[in-house]
């Protein structure tokens, strides 16, 4: 049997120590998860309400004209779906955003951050978790838009999944940043009022953004331009018909590099948050 890889000082070299805290703290993520079987339920309830309810009542009402990337009129329903896969990403990363809660009032999120490892790698590896769950779910509803008719070359399944990841990879941090400020659990109703619901409806989500500028709300226009999760619908939007959106994936990405580098800074004790808060 190979022995085990060591570093000069005897201890297990970077690499298996990196693959030791990957699997732990990823595999606690997923293992977690597959003890809550009803929590798959629960991220679908949403999407899956507005899916087949509300995208009967509301075909007249949000008529989509031949906007890009589309070259046709399409059903409402179909325009949906990427918006709704967007808030099941969006829900899954304030459900981890929680969960960090949760950890730190119970002490886990201490012990992790005393690891003998950088806490970026562990940030890393939280936020890797979040965006597997979130991918997990985003399938799961994307095969069950498919089975209610709506279509999908395979050809862009590759680019879709992709895009799918950096997206919930974006939300995952987004939420990540919460749980810095988030302080106790009970004041996470207030989170999800004035950062999920905003996020969500001053979007292109559910309705195209000329809705806006038809209905004269220039100001919230402005605010949708700006809005990240724009931009991660978007690109899933545009990936799905088997385009590029530059732009799109250009926000998503700043953004995602932006929310990490602002959980990194707000989970160091020496200049955070966290110390000035007194958190842990």
């Amino acid at each position: 049997m190979p022995a085990t890889p060591l570093s000069p000082l005897g201890a297990p070299s970077l690499p298996l120590h990196l693959a030791r805290a990957l699997r732990a703290v990823v595999g606690r993520e997923l293992g977690r998860f597959l003890r809550q079987p009803t929590r798959l339920g629960s991220a679908l309830v949403r999407p899956l309400l507005w899916f087949v309810v509300f995208s009967a009542g509301f075909h007249n009402v949000f008529g989509v004209a031949i906007i890009p990337p589309y070259e046709t009129y399409i059903e409402y329903q179909v325009y949906m779906v990427p918006g709704l896969l967007g808030m099941v990403a969006l829900f899954n990363g304030m459900q981890s955003s929680l969960s960090m809660v949760y950890d730190r009032e119970m002490g886990v999120m201490r012990l992790l951050l005393t690891a003998p490892l950088a806490r970026g790698w562990l940030l890393a590896f939280k936020l890797l978790g979040g965006t597997v769950l979130s991918v997990l779910q985003m399938a799961v509803f994307l095969l069950i838009a498919l089975a209610f008719g709506v279509e999908l070359a395979w050809a862009h399944l590759p680019g879709l999944l992709l895009a799918m990841a950096c997206a919930a990879a974006m939300l995952a941090a987004l939420g990540l940043v919460l749980s810095v400020y988030v302080k106790q659990l009970e004041n996470f109703a207030g989170t999800m009022n004035f950062v999920i619901f905003p996020m969500f409806f001053i979007s292109p989500a559910l309705y195209p953004l000329w809705k806006l500028e038809e209905s004269g709300a220039y100001w919230l226009l402005k605010i949708a331009e700006v809005n990240p999760f724009t931009h991660a619908v978007e690109a899933v939007r545009f990936a799905m018909m088997g385009q590029f959106n530059a732009v799109a994936w250009a926000v998503v990405l700043a953004c995602t590099a932006v929310f990490f580098v602002l959980a990194l800074w707000g989970y160091d004790p020496q200049r955070g948050f966290i110390r000035q808060k007194g958190g842990g």
